[in-house]
């Protein structure tokens, strides 16, 4: 199979340009102003829609094995193609969580049968694994997931000596998840003596404050720079937190920083609005917290933007507080709301494709994927950034069935989705009787 997409507005690496890209055996053979004289198997005329390399996700939690009620690999890796994520990177806290090489081999088994999307998984870590971390896969494993905060079972650690053995031996990239579990335990007693019932919804980025986020953070800086650590520091919502990291271009950084897109959406004055189906860890804050991480996605202080998709049932999250599940499903509408910021003035076309494409291969070191270049791998998405997709039961992919994002209406829609040259999304349908996905090769 050939393709060739004509007439396309190219945005990669900084510029917007108009360019034909021909497609063969999965990759990008050639980019040009004048492409119409290949013969191809099928020809896209292009013209009028922006080209974009796509999103690699660096944070998503797909739920296989165990917790497949919510979701599973093969509804959410649809549902990431139909929103222009051609790769994922999936987390360990499943069931059992993915704490040694056989439970990831197992992941890796399932994703080759059941993933749309290109793949692959975190190593969690735990008090008592530091020898399955120390030999880690590093050409195989994104990275280590160490969760410094509360609500992740026996993948809590939060013991400072083991912390401090992990950010010493680790061989490969560290994310955190950084939370002080005590400040929250601390806060949620104090905020729940107000109350005779149920928590308000509009509490929880009080319980999870900024005090909580900052103690933690900033622990896992220093520690960082303590052991040369190579650390990515997941989901900041906080402004006082972005003092902890530069604007140096990210190939010179070991310690870096992402935003999601629900905190750059989302501000607390939706709680009211949305209650638990904005639940989430860390908590989504204030509109001054929101406008503080927008102007950092600018700055290049925040290097990537993710969407730590994490579903759970409509009957789960329809709880009140105590019992209402942290965490969105956001990986079919993350590329259109940040193209929905785009169209509010709030981020230019280029930053949206460095911070989701290009930023995610850096860091990762992803071997041959998240530029539009000749030689690499066809993961590309076709937008229209003049057409319109509303948000409704009907369309929604994901296997929970909701989205905080529902009767929003986009004023962009997802044309195609090519995976290794596939398209695996016509607009329409999802590709789901072959797969054309490969696990990510690192560059390490």
């Amino acid at each position: 199979m050939t393709t060739l997409v004509l007439n396309a507005k190219v945005v990669n690496e900084g510029s917007i340009f108009e360019g034909d890209v021909y497609i063969s055996n999965g990759r990008i053979e050639k980019i040009d102003s004048n492409l119409q004289h290949i013969d191809a198997s099928k020809v896209i005329d292009a013209r009028g829609l922006h080209l974009l390399p796509g999103m690699i996700d660096d944070q998503v939690h797909f739920r296989e094995p165990g917790l497949m009620h919510k979701a599973d690999i093969a509804t959410e890796s649809a549902a990431a193609v139909a929103g222009g994520i051609t790769s994922f990177m999936e987390m360990p806290n499943v069931l059992p969580p993915s704490i040694n090489a056989e439970a990831l081999s197992e992941k890796f088994m399932l994703a080759s049968q059941k993933s749309i999307a290109n793949y692959s998984f975190y190593l969690g870590a735990n008090h008592h694994n530091i020898d399955d971390i120390k030999s880690v896969d590093v050409n195989r494993v994104c990275g280590v997931k160490v969760f410094m905060g509360a609500s992740t079972g026996t993948l809590l650690v939060d013991d400072p000596i083991v912390l401090e053995n992990i950010f010493k031996e680790c061989p490969i990239l560290i994310a955190t998840h950084c939370e002080d579990s005590k400040l929250i335990n601390q806060n949620y007693d104090r905020i729940a003596s107000k109350y005779t019932g149920d928590i308000p919804m509009s509490e929880h980025p009080n319980i999870r404050n900024t005090e909580a986020c900052y103690a933690s953070s900033s622990f896992a800086v220093g520690l960082a720079k303590k052991f040369g650590s190579d650390l990515h520091v997941l989901h900041l919502t906080t402004a006082k937190e972005l003092e902890l990291f530069d604007s140096d271009p990210i190939n010179k950084k070991k310690i870096t920083a992402e935003a999601c897109v629900h905190h750059l959406w989302f501000c607390d004055e939706d709680y009211s609005r949305l209650g638990s189906f904005i639940k989430c860890n860390p908590a989504i804050k204030s509109i001054s917290d929101r406008a503080a991480i927008r102007q950092s996605v600018l700055d290049d202080v925040i290097d990537i933007i993710a969407t730590d998709h994490a579903p759970h049932t409509r009957e789960e999250k329809d709880n009140p507080y105590d019992k209402s599940p942290a965490g969105l499903p956001l990986v079919q509408h993350a590329l259109l709301s940040l193209l929905e910021l785009h169209n509010q003035g709030v981020f230019p076309l280029e930053t949206i494709v460095r911070k989701i494409s290009h930023n995610p291969a850096i860091r990762y070191k992803v071997k041959n994927r998240g530029f539009i270049r000749e030689g690499f791998w066809a993961d590309l998405v076709l937008v229209d950034l003049n057409a319109k997709t509303e948000v409704t039961d009907g369309n929604i992919l994901y296997k929970c069935g909701w989205s905080p994002f529902e009767n929003e209406l986009f004023h962009s829609k997802i044309i195609s989705t090519f995976v290794n040259g596939e398209e695996v999304y016509d607009g329409k349908k999802v590709q789901t009787r072959t797969r054309f996905s490969q696990e990510l090769e690192f560059q390490r």
